[in-house]
Parts: C-alpha cells; structure tokens; sequence
C-alpha cells in the first residue's frame, strides 16, 4: 500500500518527538533548580553567609554538567541558566576577593557570559548598599569601583541583536544601576 511507508516515517519522527520532549522536561527541570540555587546563593551573599553561598555554588556547578548533556538541542532554555550561573559566580569570586572567572572557567558560552556580567553589575550594588548599610564605606567603595570597572569593559561591545541578543538592553540596565550606585554613594560618603 502506498501510505505503509509513510506510515513507518511517521512513526519514527513521533518516536524521535517524544524522545526530544522528555530531554526537553528534563532541561527544564535542570533550568528551575539551576535557577533557584542561583538565586539562594546571590541571597546568602548578601546575607554574609559566604560557606552556604558557596554550597549553592556547587550545587549549581553538578546542575551545570547535567544541563550540558542537551545544551546544543535547547540552548534557548539554556541561555538564562547560564546567565544566573554566571552571575553567581562572578559576584561570589568578587566578594571573596578572588579573579573573576572567565567564560572558558565558567564553561560557559561566551554571549551568555556577557549577558550574566551585565546582571553582575546590579548584585554588586546591591551589595555595596549591603556595606554601606553596616557602616563599612571602604568596601562599599571598593564594591562600586569594581561595578564601575566591569561596565567600563563591557561598554565598547557594540554589536547587532541577532549577533548578541538582548546585549544592548543589558548595557543600558548596567549603566543605570552604575549611575545609581555613584549616586548612592557620593550620599554615603
């Protein structure tokens, strides 16, 4: 019959579909984790709990290697992930007085990587209001600097949306939250 061939390829592309929806649940349920310890570890930095800050960390780095296993076929839900592992990442070595880790140490892809410094710049004034709110202005300063010298790298990427999507936006978020940290803290001090 005419249609018996076509019905063998169909059923193996629904076969193939399934397959590809379960590593779709899958990554997505990487994703949420990956995102909420991201989230608990950006709040015990702030909070000064450094020890469960980096437990976080760890967490995020095994839900890493997970979300590596179908990063090529979903790298659009991937994107976001990334951006708050990196995020956490940065602000922990920043806090801890460590070298920011680069895209090759995070493993991580490079656009995503620009993406997760632009977020980085808004945790480090927050957490430089965090010093300022103990009394601690050196710190407080040495926070903004920092702030400030990561925007000041980032500023000279220009490039289109369909190159680096949503980088520009980024940029300009980053730029208000410099502006408003210098603000913050020429009050302070």
């Amino acid at each position: 019959m005419a249609l018996e061939k076509l019905r063998e390829s169909v059923a193996g592309m629904i076969e193939e579909l399934k397959k590809r929806e379960q590593d779709q649940d899958e990554m997505l349920r990487v994703n949420r984790e990956l995102v909420r310890e991201c989230s608990l570890g950006i709040k015990n930095v702030h909070g000064k709990n450094l020890k469960q800050a980096a437990q976080h960390a760890k967490n995020v780095n095994d839900l890493v290697k997970k979300m590596k296993k179908h990063e090529e076929k979903f790298a659009h839900i991937a994107s976001s992930a990334y951006q708050e592992y990196v995020e956490l990442e940065v602000l922990l070595a920043i806090v801890q007085g460590k070298n920011i880790p680069t895209h090759e140490e995070l493993k991580a892809p490079f656009e995503t990587y620009l993406l997760g410094l632009c977020d980085c710049i808004g945790e480090l004034r927050r957490e430089m209001l965090e010093q300022l709110k103990d009394g601690d202005k050196k710190k407080a300063k040495k926070l903004f600097e920092l702030a400030n010298d990561l925007y000041e790298e980032l500023m000279p990427i220009h490039f289109s949306n369909s190159l680096l999507p949503n980088f520009r936006k980024k940029q300009d978020v980053a730029r208000i939250q410099v502006e408003q940290a210098r603000s913050e803290l020429l009050r302070a001090l």
